[in-house]
């Protein structure tokens, strides 16, 4: 199996301090490691970005790597297919896992009910307030297309009532100046569903559920964890057998589903994610995540 890591940008021979534990644990299987430049990717320079990589004849590889906007996935896809290298997902399957607009019409129904503003500059809080209305006066969760600010909970993404403009428009505000560049495609408010209690978390305070990530490869899962370290879980892993059906309405071949128990019981799905830019937690075994990935591969 190839495996692409990005670089360390001070050791560029290395891979990223990051990605450290799960290049030695690829590299201990004895699977090969290659090193992509995500700075001079990101910079628009993506034949820079593979330079190091040895040319190949039509295999496939897994980028195990920071997040990339859709057009620098698609950047990258296109200079490995030049070195005969193959992502596992071609661009337009990671914009279905890596985007909410993507993936959640094919999951509505078992997640929560999502809206959605595309962005490309200021926003109104006029057109804010009229998405909203479905929601009433219920409680509402914000994101961009991929990543919230939970650790900001009060602050920037939390909105205890979807009617009340003062507060949608202070979370909202705060959530776009704390995002900054990094915002990805627009504004989603999700429906903020009640789910099992697993405590607080240490640092941020915000709540915490007993929610579990789930790697999916051609429709079949491949590892599935505890989505928080810090949590009190009662089980110690998600009911796979009953996930199985509802991954196969993804359009893409490596994917996360980050699952949750519900408060009254049942699952919901919490977030799809790309499988090559979703982490692994800290408690996650490197060796067998790798062992299995490599043998569904194969």
């Amino acid at each position: 199996m190839y495996v692409l890591f990005c670089s360390d940008p001070l050791a560029p021979r290395q891979p990223d301090s990051a990605f450290a534990s799960e290049a030695d644990a690829a590299s201990d299987l004895g699977h090969e490691l290659g090193l992509i430049d995500y700075e001079a990717l990101v910079a628009g320079d993506s034949r820079a970005s593979v330079r190091r990589l040895r040319e190949a004849h039509g295999e496939v590889a897994v980028y195990r790597g920071w997040m990339l906007q859709p057009s620098a996935y698609g950047d990258l896809h296109g200079a490995l297919a030049a070195r005969g290298v193959h992502l596992v997902n071609d661009p337009d399957a990671y914009v279905h896992g890596h985007h909410l607009p993507g993936w959640y019409p094919a999951l509505e129904g078992h997640t929560p009910r999502s809206v959605w503003l595309p962005l490309r500059g200021d926003v109104a809080i006029d057109d804010v307030m009229t998405l909203l209305r479905p929601f009433g006066d219920s409680p509402v969760f914000l994101k961009d297309f991929v990543k919230s600010r939970k650790h900001e909970w009060a602050e920037a993404c939390f909105i205890p009532a979807a009617s009340d403009r003062a507060a949608v428009e202070r979370v909202v505000r705060r959530f776009l100046e704390l995002q900054g560049s990094d915002l990805e495609g627009g504004l989603v408010f999700r429906e903020f569903v009640e789910l099992a209690p697993a405590g607080r978390h240490p640092k941020s305070g915000m709540p915490l559920a007993r929610e579990h990530r789930l790697f999916f490869l051609d429709g079949e899962p491949i590892a599935s964890l505890r989505y928080w370290d810090e949590a009190e879980y009662a089980a110690e892993t998600a009911p796979v057998a009953e996930l199985r059906a509802l991954a196969a309405r993804v359009k893409s071949r490596f994917f996360t589903m980050d699952v949750a128990e519900l408060l009254h019981g049942g699952w919901t799905v919490i977030e799809v994610g790309d499988g090559q830019v979703s982490g692994l937690p800290d408690h996650a075994d490197r060796r067998a995540f790798y062992q299995e990935l490599a043998a569904r591969l194969g």
